[in-house]
């Protein structure tokens, strides 16, 4: 070209192009032997990182996290990984102690059959293994050959040489995240050997994992103490009566913890109170917030509050703490769902109302599952808005269910489909309520449920006729020594003498106050099961009042001798009127 250019001087070629850019066209590449396997092996350095970046973290489960470390780096990178964590770690807490409780989490390889430690297994390194010292220097530790690695031959060499025959290459790397060690890694390779370009890759994929880990670590931290802190709130046993044969169940929604509750509490004139109930929400607020309600739900109802008004406090209540919003944003805590009942086995009776609560299922001795008709309410905290209760009667082996939404409401399921459902997993009334509490939570919840379910499972019983007395009377003193007479005969009938002398003053004292203060009918009724309730009622609205008497007066110890006698007493109002009711040990003489 260049004589050409020197003799043409610039002139023109065919096709009347210059004759220099003829010349000059044309391509020259230089390299080295080794850049396409460079480029290469940088190509899936960068294709492992972003397989990484979507594959690790995908859950919020530190076993699953480290599983996933495993299945990205075999075998994109090793054939063979092991991954160590200590036990506090799978826990959700901080291990003390690294080095102390490591616990054999993963093995993955290209194979199975190797003669690696188990998983479930606890793990020891000796001294001058890569392990130990990876943890300790916190950097990935490269081992080329492990024929030649002492300290890691030296640790079991009885199991390093059968290993031996199936890898030659080892990276161990710390799993370290936010200054905290979660554990180990270890990177095997039984054809080819591991270089420093693998090391850092290791190192890279396990401070991601890492930090994965620790994020599941710190879920599982506070999901535990949301959830102890949850079943701590609940109740602990079941009191010890004979109005109902009682089942429960609790389970955790699989994400979070949320506020469901549920309550049995025994009330005067040996009924029942059976209470469900659930905080919007999840965490520990709701949690915390579940302890609240389920605590003054169960004063209310121990002053004998019908349902309706019990669910009105509660609504009173769950309004004053938005009112009072703890983090000062105006957001609003809570609102809340819940459904009391009150089973009376004297009558067979049950009062229930419900606030924005899904409605009971109501088994009959013959199999008949319904739904009763019962008004649903505004959730609690809205206010304002009255709460209905109605009556139903329940004969001997009916069951009561009661539960809480998450149960039958899911993203995935019909609500009329569940409901129908249940209603064929509860038309067993054979079953104990134990039995039916497993079947509904195996056969009805959600395989995965995203809200927490509570399940209360009452099966009723009637009292005995032959341990109920009652009397009627009007407001004629006189009258009180013949029911006085009546009650102490009708105990002794049934083996109660000594307890007929502190009834026959209980009686005679409320009696006496129901005809000097209250009005007419006046009824009284013995009830005779694990203790003895005196019951006497009026139409009067106007309750009695506890005093202790000077020493000079000559009245006002009636209520405190009643007091002393009895176990507990107190006052139920009725739509009219009221029962001053007194409870007596068996041996109360």
């Amino acid at each position: 070209p260049g004589g050409a250019l020197a003799a043409g001087g610039g002139g023109r070629a065919a096709g009347g192009q210059p004759e220099d850019a003829v010349a000059a066209r044309g391509l020259v590449m230089l390299g080295e032997p080794q850049v396409g396997a460079y480029a290469l092996a940088a190509r899936r350095r960068l294709e492992l990182l972003s397989e990484a970046s979507t594959r690790i973290g995908t859950t919020l489960d530190v076993r699953r996290t480290a599983e996933e470390l495993a299945e990205t780096a075999v075998p994109g990178l090793a054939d063979f990984i092991t991954i160590d964590l200590p036990d506090a770690v799978l826990r959700g807490e901080e291990a003390a102690d690294p080095l102390a409780d490591l616990r054999r989490t993963v093995v993955h390889g290209v194979r199975e059959g190797l003669p690696f430690t188990p998983p479930g297994k606890r793990i020891g390194f000796g001294p001058a293994t890569p392990q130990l010292r990876c943890l300790g220097s916190r950097e990935a530790v490269l081992e080329p050959d492990l024929r030649a690695a002492a300290g890691w031959l030296a640790q079991d060499p009885e199991y390093t040489a059968r290993l031996l025959a199936h890898v030659h290459s080892l990276i161990a790397v710390p799993l370290l995240a936010r200054g905290v060690v979660l554990g180990v890694a270890t990177f095997y390779r039984s054809g080819g050997v591991f270089g420093d370009d693998d090391r850092s890759l290791a190192q890279e994929l396990a401070s991601r994992a890492a930090l994965s880990i620790d994020n599941a670590r710190r879920y599982t931290h506070e999901r535990t103490m949301v959830l102890a802190l949850q079943r701590r709130l609940l109740p602990h046993g079941l009191p010890d009566q004979d109005a109902v044969e009682v089942a429960h169940r609790y389970l955790p929604a699989e994400s979070d913890v949320g506020g469901d509750w549920y309550d049995v509490i025994p009330l005067p004139g040996a009924r029942i109170g059976l209470l469900v109930g659930d905080v919007v929400g999840h965490g520990m607020l709701s949690a915390a917030t579940m302890g609240r309600l389920r605590t003054a739900a169960r004063s209310f109802a121990e002053l004998d509050f019908p349902p309706d008004e019990v669910l009105t406090h509660l609504d009173n209540l769950v309004g004053r703490l938005d009112r009072e919003d703890p983090d000062g944003q105006g957001v609003g805590v809570i609102g809340a769902t819940c459904l009391y009942a009150v089973y009376d086995p004297a009558d067979q009776r049950c009062l229930m109302a419900r606030a924005g609560h899904p409605p009971p299922a109501l088994v009959r001795p013959d199999g008949t599952v319904t739904y009763p008709d019962l008004p649903a309410g505004p959730p609690l905290g809205l206010g304002g808005l009255p709460f209905d209760a109605v009556e139903v009667d329940l004969s001997e082996g009916s069951q009561l269910v009661l539960y809480t939404d998450g149960l039958i409401e899911d993203r995935h399921r019909d609500v009329d489909v569940v409901l129908e459902q249940l209603r064929q997993a509860l038309a067993h009334p054979e079953r104990a309520p134990e039995e039916t509490c497993q079947v509904v939570l195996d056969t009805v919840a959600p395989a995965h449920p995203h809200d927490d379910i509570a399940l209360l499972v009452a099966r009723v019983h009637a009292l005995d006729p032959g341990r109920i007395a009652s009397w009627e009377l009007t407001a004629d003193p006189a009258l009180v020594g013949e029911v006085r007479a009546a009650a102490v005969r009708w105990l002794s009938d049934r083996g109660l003498d000594e307890t007929a002398f502190a009834a026959e003053l209980i009686l005679s004292e409320l009696i006496t106050n129901a005809v000097r203060h209250g009005a007419a009918p006046i009824r009284v009724r013995l009830l005779y099961g694990r203790t003895l309730i005196c019951e006497v009622s009026d139409a009067s609205n106007t309750a009695p009042h506890l005093r202790r008497a000077a020493s000079t007066d000559e009245g006002g110890r009636g209520l405190f001798l009643v007091a002393q006698l009895s176990q507990s007493w107190g006052t139920r109002y009725l739509p009219e009127g009221k029962v001053i009711w007194a409870e007596c040990e068996l041996d109360a003489a």
